[in-house]
């Protein structure tokens, strides 16, 4: 008479090891998946963006504005002189001293839609030459309620 506790049945052990083949089946579909679907989703069109440091404006600080008016003189937001037209010089001197202290100040171009085009040209090259690093255009938004010509 044996001293077999399990009646007999010693011989069979149990498998206590995790069968992990099915995962790995799961994996490969999936890493399929993800290869086929990765290229679909990066698809458009190739832009060489540029590259800035834009700061946001915090409220306090309002853009220097050089604004063009009908007859070609120039104007600044800045200076002694804000209801005068300036001379090339004085708007070159005023810019410098602006850049000087803020060089990363954005200058503002607003120029009368009846201006001539080389006076709003001649006002961002006086910019240009005082050093401003950043020009920017005022527009006005459409009206919408007008009738289209």
């Amino acid at each position: 008479m044996g001293a077999s506790v399990g009646g007999g049945r010693g011989k069979r052990r149990l498998n206590a090891e995790m069968n992990v083949v099915p995962y790995i089946d799961v994996m490969l579909v999936l890493l399929i998946i993800f290869m086929v679907t990765a290229p679909l989703l990066t698809q458009g069109i190739d832009v060489e963006l540029p590259q800035t440091s834009a700061q946001t404006l915090s409220e306090g600080e309002e853009p220097v504005t050089v604004s063009v008016a009908r007859d070609g003189s120039i104007y600044m937001s800045i200076g002694e002189h804000k209801d005068s037209p300036l001379s090339d010089e004085q708007v070159i001197e005023q810019s410098q001293i602006v850049v000087r202290n803020r060089p990363q100040e954005m200058f503002l171009v607003e120029g009368d839609g009846q201006a001539s085009y080389q006076a709003v040209a001649k006002a961002m090259s006086l910019l240009q030459a005082a050093g401003v690093k950043k020009i920017g255009f005022v527009t006005d938004p459409v009206d919408e309620s007008e009738p289209k010509k």
